[in-house]
């Protein structure tokens, strides 16, 4: 346990000492919500458009967050052989494992927060009233999208290419599943895909949470959805996921 809370410690200290990690995994999606309230009017889902983008953006942060940036980071941990050393430590790779995946819900919780507040602040946004419910739909989907992003790391092949293909993977999914406004004038092949994408159970869930005052147990189809896409991650990443990094 003492190992454990040292190696998060220093997880914390090294993202927010990144500036590429603090804009790119915790800045942007508030950036996005910030440009998207001052474009959408009206009504969205039956409620107020900032309301639904403030969801959206909550889904997208589970992406971008526990995602995209634990796939960066260990990436980039294991191509500059950090994560081989890790292994001659007296550190367990499992604990630090746990720690880099704690430190990263840490940070996405941090994101949700935050959300919220630029939320009131700009828009006048409510505060979830369902707050336990809309908790365990983050925590969910944080664990769910860490795993995918633990499957990720193993079919990215060079550090050069890995921001690009965490993009080409998470921009489109965040469009097609409703990240950024609503999708039912999408074309009905893009609805298709949209669908079956591990981020749309998790936005319908938000949505249902926060823009209508459902539990988490109302929904339990989504929840089934992002469980077993959970799954499927851990079981991907316990095959794919090396220590000794893959270039030369």
């Amino acid at each position: 346990m003492r190992l454990y809370r040292h190696q998060l410690r220093w997880e914390q200290l090294l993202f927010w000492r990144s500036r590429e990690s603090a804009v790119f995994v915790f800045l942007f999606p508030l950036l996005l919500f910030t440009l998207l309230t001052a474009v959408y009017n009206g009504r969205i889902y039956g409620r107020p458009a900032s309301w639904a983008l403030l969801a959206g953006m909550l889904g997208y942060g589970a992406a971008t967050t526990a995602f995209a940036g634990l796939a960066l980071i260990l990436v980039a941990r294991r191509e500059l052989g950090i994560l081989k050393r890790i292994r001659s430590t007296p550190l367990p790779p499992a604990t630090y494992l746990v720690a880099v995946l704690t430190s990263i819900m840490v940070v996405f919780a941090l994101q949700a927060v935050s959300l919220f507040v630029l939320g009131k602040v700009l828009k006048s946004t409510p505060w979830p009233h369902n707050v336990v419910s809309l908790a365990l739909a983050l925590a969910l989907g944080a664990a769910v999208f860490a795993a995918l992003g633990l499957a990720l790391t193993g079919f990215i092949r060079s550090l050069e290419g890995s921001s690009a293909i965490v993009n080409v993977i998470v921009l489109p999914m965040a469009f097609l599943s409703g990240s950024f406004g609503p999708t039912r004038h999408y074309p009905q092949a893009l609805r298709a895909i949209g669908a079956v994408l591990p981020l749309k159970p998790l936005i319908d869930l938000i949505n249902a949470i926060y823009l209508h005052g459902q539990q988490i147990w109302d929904r339990p189809r989504a929840v089934a959805i992002l469980i077993a896409w959970g799954i499927f991650g851990m079981a991907v990443a316990i095959r794919k996921f090396r220590w000794e990094p893959r270039e030369g």
